[in-house]
């Protein structure tokens, strides 16, 4: 497994990310938003980008552009991000990135399991030959909650290129045993994004990753015995997140070993 960042959860400034990756002994990154706030990849500044990765030697395991990120009803929208996969593709082969995070559409309802894996068969036979993986990750916000929900997406998908972006935080904030999630998974898991937090009286808050609800230590042992090897991206969530980030990257750290 690999201890990975993600970038913008601590600035979007890629210079300062990097920094801050290779002093706290991550091994790679992911990339969301570059630059400002708005400058989502593909759509940033690839010259600059290219150089930094290049004199930080530090690898993309993985980006996420804004795809799918809208409401599964609206097709010409999803139909459209699918067409835009092509400048992400082309992108992702001139930094040597081998993963597309994509979300699950915002909102609690869908029609049929057949209406939610449509867009995602398109953006399968968009990315076919590429070599590029696409993980769709779940949310407690979205149409895809749990790992249980995931499986279920993937084997509608059909496509062995299509894996899961697994989040344990937001599986535990839908109701699911994280455990449970990451079980049901098993084989089809291309990213795993590392948060955590409680439930408290407004709700669930940030905590960092040796505390709240999902049980990191157990998680890291259980992906072990699935042969997982790919990302854990670390997504800080605490502030101060420099401060913050230095503790949590040591405890992912920490755990891979014991592991």
């Amino acid at each position: 497994m690999i201890p990975t960042l993600l970038t913008d959860s601590i600035t979007p400034n890629i210079e300062r990310a990097l920094h801050y990756a290779l002093l706290w002994g991550l091994e790679a990154v992911e990339l969301r938003s570059v630059g400002g706030p708005g400058d989502r990849v593909p759509d940033v500044n690839e010259r600059k980008l290219r150089g930094q990765l290049m004199e930080s030697e530090m690898p993309v395991m993985a980006v996420s552009p804004a795809l799918f990120e809208g409401h599964l009803a609206d097709r010409a929208a999803w139909l459209n991000e699918v067409a835009t996969l092509d400048d992400t593709l082309r992108f992702c082969s001139r930094i040597d990135c081998p993963r597309i995070v994509v979300a699950g559409f915002r909102g609690q309802t869908r029609d049929t399991q057949d209406d939610l894996a449509d867009p995602f068969r398109h953006a399968a036979a968009r990315t076919q030959g590429s070599g590029v993986q696409l993980c769709v990750s779940n949310s407690a916000a979205g149409l895809i909650r749990t790992g249980a929900e995931l499986r279920s997406l993937l084997d509608a998908v059909g496509d062995p290129a299509v894996l899961a972006a697994w989040n344990p935080m937001a599986a535990a904030m839908a109701g699911e045993d994280p455990s449970h999630g990451v079980d049901a998974l098993e084989g089809r898991i291309g990213l795993v994004r590392c948060s955590n937090g409680s439930a408290s009286g407004n709700g669930w808050e940030p905590r960092t990753i040796d505390s709240g609800a999902v049980d990191w230590a157990d998680q890291i042992q259980r992906l072990r015995r699935l042969g997982f090897a790919g990302p854990l991206s670390l997504e800080v969530r605490v502030e101060p997140r420099v401060k913050t980030g230095l503790r949590e990257a040591t405890a992912l750290i920490r755990m891979l070993r014991t592991a």
